[in-house]
């Protein structure tokens, strides 16, 4: 009678966590195109004005593991409102800021509202009736891209019309609502999990993104081999050995161990480091593209808003395979529509690369991008969600958009490096730049067709799934008739 109480309204609850993850989403990309008017507006230079960026990535790729760890322990609504609460608080003090350190302040706060897509995604499992799981899924997760993807639509014709302190009041309105919303008629799941938040594990977790994400961040402009980078970049690499080590040790991990070594959640993984490797850059560089001015020989000499909307059918592409991706996922299976979407998402970037003349290929090359990515994004998000126990959903789900936002800081790093190389005096990039980049770009997402190829075919999910994390948690059930180890899905 409980579980039928509980699920008796879960539509309502999807509206309101989609509400909440939308603003998340939307707080992500806002800032990007106007970055110019924030370096006038604040009074800052353009290489100061990029922690705009850095401080909330930063801050998000903590935040967003700890947050769904703090979920699967003390209720996935309870902490999903504080991470309402975050944002909230960050897009308040960010539409009142006047100065950069203020604006940093506030991204950072903001940071810690991550954590809002783990545990929408626990939030799902726990309330939603099992066949509804994977669409609903999927559809919160193709629509933190699509959320990404309209706040570069959206922010031109946001700070034309209004002002750039109208880039955080729309987020925090949505926030607000959502929150007293999901406060009011989310209901608390009763799944946890038992044990504490293990600090020291937590701050070597920190470390070595800090290390990472700041190394790879000023690598473009420092380069690739100064002391600095280097030094962050094999600061990283002896901190995450050590944070490894320790958690396999912990009594109480933060990131289980066990459950990274699933085959389904480190190859979602690396699918997903891929996949982030491939669209922040896009995000980023692609309005560059088209904002060119004619003059270089290339280029579209679009406004913010113009460029915007030749980005927009990306964000459609996402929408609309989002919300079919529980039907196909059924019918396909999660690992092929993620080899399905690495390849037309692939496909895409070639375009971009190679045909890139008029306005009709860059909508054909953005409508082939949304659609890979919205096959892509839902499934992946379907993989970590279906593969862990019910009361790790937040923390598996957490690290796998953890390693996405880590996946995009370093696309957007190597891209900036490839596009700005043999740039002219006054700073504007080689047409060969754009080519070489959106080939890498290529490259990278294509290479997911691989990683996905590790995850267990659709007709073996549910059983394989609890079979390998049982048999990684107890090796003497490892063995079953015949000899063959579990989780050894050989086809």
């Amino acid at each position: 009678m409980e579980t039928a109480t509980r699920r008796a309204h879960y539509q309502l609850t999807f509206a309101v966590l989609t509400v909440g993850v939308a603003a998340y989403a939307l707080l992500q990309s806002l800032v990007i195109p106007v970055l110019p008017t924030l370096e006038s507006a604040l009074g800052t230079t353009q290489a100061d004005v990029t922690w705009v960026l850095t401080a909330y990535l930063l801050s998000a790729s903590i935040s967003t593991p700890v947050m769904g760890r703090l979920g699967d322990m003390h209720g996935k609504k309870r902490v999903f409102v504080i991470a309402l609460t975050a944002l909230a608080v960050g897009s308040l003090l960010a539409a009142l800021a006047t100065s950069l350190p203020v604006m940093i302040a506030a991204r950072v706060i903001q940071g810690i509202g991550g954590g809002v897509l783990p545990l929408a995604f626990g939030i799902i499992r726990d309330e939603f009736p099992e066949e509804k799981v994977a669409g609903a899924v999927g559809i919160i997760a193709a629509l933190t891209a699509v959320g990404a993807g309209l706040g570069i639509v959206l922010a031109g014709p946001i700070v034309t019309v209004l002002s750039y302190h109208w880039l955080f009041w729309i987020p925090l309105i949505m926030v607000v609502l959502a929150g007293v919303a999901a406060q009011i008629l989310v209901p608390e799941s009763p799944v946890r999990t038992a044990g504490k938040i293990n600090w020291l594990t937590a701050l070597l977790l920190s470390g070595w993104l800090v290390a990472l994400l700041l190394g790879v961040s000023q690598a473009p402009t420092r380069g690739w081999g100064s002391p600095i980078v280097v030094g962050l970049l094999a600061a990283a690499a002896v901190i995450v050995v050590t944070w490894v080590a320790a958690e396999s040790k912990s009594v109480n991990p933060l990131i289980d161990m066990t459950m990274m070594r699933i085959r389904s959640v480190w190859a979602a993984n690396l699918v997903a480091l891929l996949m982030g490797v491939g669209m922040y850059a896009a995000f980023g560089f692609l309005p560059q593209l088209l904002q060119t001015p004619t003059s270089a020989g290339y280029g579209f000499g679009a406004s913010v808003t113009e460029s915007g909307l030749m980005l927009l059918p990306l964000s459609v592409g996402m929408f609309l395979l989002g919300l079919a991706s529980g039907r196909l996922a059924t019918r396909l299976g999660s690992r092929n529509l993620l080899i399905a979407g690495s390849i037309v998402s692939a496909i895409g970037y070639l375009v971009v690369a190679f045909l890139h003349e008029t306005e009709v290929d860059i909508y054909v090359a953005t409508s082939l991008v949304g659609v890979g990515f919205g096959l892509a994004f839902s499934a992946m998000s379907n993989v970590v969600v279906a593969a862990v126990p019910a009361e790790q959903t937040g923390v598996a789900s957490g690290m796998n958009a953890n390693i996405r936002t880590i996946g995009g800081a370093l696309g957007a790093a190597l891209m900036t490096t490839v596009v700005t190389a043999g740039a002219s005096s006054s700073g504007v990039p080689p047409e060969s730049g754009y080519t070489n980049g959106f080939v890498m770009l290529g490259i990278a997402v294509s290479l997911g067709v691989v990683a996905a190829m590790f995850i267990p075919a659709m007709k073996r999910d549910k059983t394989t799934h609890l079979e390998e994390s049982a048999a990684l948690r107890h090796p003497e059930l490892a063995m079953v008739a015949g000899g063959t180890l579990v989780g050894d899905e050989s086809e």
